[in-house]
């Protein structure tokens, strides 16, 4: 096995901001099935354990790859952690459907780079938390997705707005921050965020989408998540009751953290990607 791994590739998606992007995969192998990997809110490709996982993945005969949405506030130069803040606040929903899109078109271009090593007729979409949603609902709307893996994914979009006083502050302020416990950065939302949610509710309802997925559908979660909780992903299983559950005693982002300095996956992420293998292989 030769494994290869080119990273933060600018892919020019819809939006000015490019949709930073890495592949990894074995050189020795042609026409291996494609894993493309979708973090969460306040997430990055590079978040945590997330590269272990992908490269055991790519190991196993995979060309795998992860992106980060052009607008999650990261750069091409400083792809983790998130120096563009105003990027950040101009994120929405649409725009990461919007990047999804661009991502799997690329990949599938006869003239991608590295079209000899992949099969197009073979997608996995495997999505972190909010980027679990993100992937459901492209998975019921693109044909070209055969696969869906969700980790910790959350069942809609509705609860990720604040509500009450705290809307009508935002509707007058045009911002809404939130801060983040481990850079200690404001992150601003501008409203824009909410008013592209409400304008294209339709489009993005999570849960309408997973009642239309067709294809094998892996479902993990943690039973002691408190980002998001294991409700959600019952909610998932009654809109496709024939989707696979896997379900362990772990938190939102299964044990790991970020900086994760190991050399190793956790226990817990360790366990999920060789059920993510088992399931990509059947």
């Amino acid at each position: 096995m030769s494994l290869q791994i080119h990273k933060n590739i600018p892919i020019q998606g819809k939006y000015e901001l490019p949709i930073v992007t890495d592949f990894i995969y074995d050189e020795s192998d042609k026409n291996q099935p494609v894993v493309i990997f979708c973090h969460g809110y306040k997430g990055f490709k590079d978040w945590g354990a997330w590269q272990l996982m992908l490269k055991a993945i790519a190991k196993q005969g995979y060309f795998v790859v992860a992106f980060n949405f052009s607008h999650n506030g990261g750069t091409i130069k400083e792809p983790i952690d998130f120096p563009d803040l105003e990027a950040f606040g101009n994120d929405n929903f649409s725009k990461q459907q919007s990047d999804l899109e661009a991502v799997i078109d690329k990949v599938t271009n006869r003239d991608f780079l590295f079209s000899n090593f992949v099969d197009t007729t073979r997608i996995t979409l495997i999505g972190h938390s909010r980027g679990g949603g993100a992937v459901i609902i492209k998975t019921a709307n693109d044909s070209r997705v055969s696969k869906l893996i969700t980790l910790a994914a959350i069942s809609t979009y509705n609860t990720s707005f604040p509500m009450g006083e705290a809307l009508k502050t935002w509707k007058k302020t045009g911002v809404w921050k939130i801060k983040n416990g481990r850079t200690g950065q404001e992150m601003p939302h501008f409203i824009q965020f909410y008013e592209d949610y409400i304008a294209n509710k339709t489009a993005l309802n999570i849960g309408k989408s997973a009642s239309k997925v067709k294809v094998p559908h892996l479902l993990v979660h943690g039973t002691l998540d408190t980002s998001v909780p294991i409700k959600s992903a019952h909610e998932l299983l009654s809109l496709n009751p024939k989707a696979e559950a896997y379900f362990l005693d772990t938190d939102h982002v299964f044990d790991c953290k970020h900086p994760w300095e190991q050399q190793k996956m956790s226990e817990d992420l360790n366990a999920v990607t060789k059920k993510i293998i088992s399931f990509l292989g059947e």
